[in-house]
């Protein structure tokens, strides 16, 4: 019987320091093209169960593109995730080769899911999603500099807001358009845009980020997305119920739409109210609209049923 093997790599944007678990010395490779064919060449000789990159804002997607594409498990874990697991081990040196090794005995010990193979026309969508997003971080960001700008750069502001609104106009444009070429995916963005509150935005988004979405618990659906709340109690103490990791771009856009739905559809109005006169904080009250709103749009993609709900 062959023991498992699992490999963890430390990324950085131009080389990736690869570490089987249990080897004495770690191997380096680059980050570009010809660095993750080597990658999968050297994984072709070692067999490995699981391959675990840590989340580096981007620079690990084309080598777990390519070894998801070659067949192996590959999985992208939390940076804060290992570096606790490191703590806990009493490491608390950082360099890429300890990462490398650290990243490896935490695939061995926690094995985490591995990622979904994405199509070329998922991995299309999820980007100009994230593109999107991106831009009206920034578009927000001009337009508090316009409120207080000197009278100089007044024009420059406004042009740069003017162009970015019109790419999110055209990334808008595009995301529909991918939509619209896949049945499965028009489908579900329709019962998704059918609860009141819930526009395009909210239903692309989903359709992008959250392909679990239908497939999941009430509670598993809302531990991914991270408005779960989590005890944090100790002996007789009982603390705040806090929500914690998850899919962020998720989560900001189900903030924007739980205000919608807060304004626009009577269940999650009357829950929110209903929360208000029990004494909830209006924060909590939002989250707790978040979480309610996501387990009906996850029953409703369950069952393939437009919103059918009304006030009790």
């Amino acid at each position: 019987m062959t023991s498992e093997v699992y490999v963890g790599i430390d990324v950085s944007k131009r080389w990736l320091e690869v570490r089987v678990h249990g080897a004495a010395e770690s191997q380096k490779v680059g980050n570009d093209a010809d660095g993750h064919r080597e990658l999968v060449e050297k994984m072709s000789v070692v067999g490995p169960q699981l391959i675990v990159f840590e989340a580096t804002g981007g620079y690990e997607r084309g080598a777990v593109s390519m070894l998801s594409a070659s067949g192996y498990a590959v999985a992208v874990a939390n940076p804060t995730r290992v570096r606790r697991f490191a703590e806990a081990l009493g490491i608390l040196a950082k360099t890429d080769k300890i990462d490398a090794q650290v990243i490896a005995h935490f695939a061995s010990v926690v094995q985490p899911t591995v990622n979904g193979r994405q199509t070329p026309l998922e991995e299309q969508l999820a980007a100009i999603v994230e593109r999107r997003r991106q831009l009206l971080v920034g578009l927000v960001a001009e337009k508090n500099r316009l409120s207080t700008c000197p009278a100089c750069v007044r024009e420059g502001i406004e042009a740069h807001i003017a162009w970015i609104e019109a790419e999110v106009e055209s990334l808008e444009i595009q995301i529909q358009s991918c939509i619209q070429q896949k049945p499965e995916w028009r489908q579900r963005a329709e019962i998704i845009d059918s609860a009141p509150g819930v526009g395009p935005v909210t239903a692309s988004t989903l359709v992008a980020e959250l392909p679990e979405l239908g497939q999941l618990s009430h509670k598993e659906i809302a531990a991914l997305v991270g408005v779960a709340p989590f005890n944090k109690d100790s002996g007789p103490k009982r603390g705040k119920r806090r929500i914690s990791g998850g899919r962020s771009g998720i989560r900001r856009t189900l903030y924007m739409a739980a205000l919608s739905a807060i304004k626009h559809n009577p269940v999650i109005r009357a829950f929110y109210e209903n929360l208000l006169l029990r004494g909830k904080e209006k924060k909590v009250a939002i989250v707790a609209c978040m979480r309610k709103l996501l387990v009906f749009i996850n029953a409703m993609v369950r069952k393939g049923e437009v919103w059918r709900y009304s006030p009790a």
